[in-house]
């Protein structure tokens, strides 16, 4: 594939590792992040980073948008609308509101632009490694073209068909995976207050159909102490404000609930303490410690690189 210009907005800690992976390829990378410290995350960085929005724009044909909120996203596009035309591809991978995408995507598309909205799933840990799942909406032919660097960002790559699909699929996906957390803490709580061991109560569990994705891997953190996962609080309360919101004519009893959970976490942990953390609520009414040996601290996905698949 001939080379291409490439522009990574937001270098934090699922950005910068796919920054790293489209640094790895022979295309051609700028950064920008409102934080310069972020640029230590990266790689093999051949350019300066940009100074401006505006820099970054003029300079690349694909820009790509990983950021934290639809606020910062609508941010950034609004700054850098003016500089579109008909050779840009705009990339949204953040977790976003779906209203807000499409949206955007009707002004980038009115500059002449074409866009793709394909956020992530499936842990900070694939995004290191290049197996990341992804869900991409948008214009057929825009994904083909676009398959290439996609393929370089992840593994199982799923078309989703018009905009806004794939930003409601991924609020549904992460609404799950914080009903599983919370289910994951009061099951090993019931586990360790029943004196069976944690290290056994998760190998019962994950060859059992009680197993989930977070069970294989966000448990393993809390049960080594870390609970890093590299998700926070605050960005579970705007996931799960995104689900309620999509669901407002619903009565959404299990989403009023994690709300109510989670808000309570950031009260008392803090909005950036760790998704997983939310145990620790748990942890505490029980007066227990969810432990166990021979857990990790930090989840690396032990894989080599997959090759991008559609599925």
């Amino acid at each position: 594939m001939k080379p291409v210009s490439i522009g990574c907005i937001g270098i934090g800690n699922v950005g910068s590792n796919l920054t790293n992976n489209l640094l790895k390829s022979n295309n051609i990378i700028f950064v920008y992040d409102n934080n310069n410290q972020s640029y230590s995350k990266l790689k093999n960085l051949k350019n300066k980073p940009c100074k401006t929005l505006k820099e970054l724009t003029q300079k690349s044909d694909i820009i790509i948008t990983c950021l934290p909120s639809p606020k910062a996203v609508s941010k950034v596009l609004k700054t850098i609308l003016k500089y579109l035309n008909k050779k840009h591809i705009w990339i949204e991978m953040s977790t976003t509101d779906k209203n807000d995408m499409i949206s955007l995507s009707k002004k980038v598309i009115s500059k002449g632009g074409k866009v793709l909205e394909c956020p992530i799933t499936g842990g900070e840990h694939r995004a290191k490694s290049g197996n990341i799942s992804i869900l991409v909406s948008g214009n057929k032919s825009t994904f083909k073209k676009c398959f290439p660097i996609l393929s370089l960002l992840g593994h199982e790559i799923l078309y989703c068909g018009k905009i806004g699909n794939a930003s409601i699929l991924k609020v549904i996906t992460n609404y799950l995976a914080s009903l599983h957390l919370v289910g994951i803490g009061e099951a090993l709580s019931v586990a360790k207050k029943n004196k069976i061991d944690l290290g056994l109560t998760y190998k019962a569990i994950k060859i059992s159909s009680g197993n989930s994705f977070v069970n294989e891997t966000e448990t393993k953190v809390i049960l080594g102490g870390s609970y890093d996962v590299g998700f926070t609080m605050d960005l579970v309360n705007k996931d799960i404000n995104l689900f309620n919101k999509l669901g407002k004519n619903i009565k959404l009893e299990l989403g009023n609930y994690l709300s109510k959970k989670f808000k309570l976490g950031m009260k008392i942990l803090g909005k950036r303490s760790f998704s997983t953390s939310i145990t620790k609520l748990i942890e505490k009414d029980a007066k227990i410690k969810l432990r166990a040996k021979n857990f990790p601290k930090q989840l690396i996905d032990k894989q080599k690189k997959q090759k991008g698949i559609e599925v």
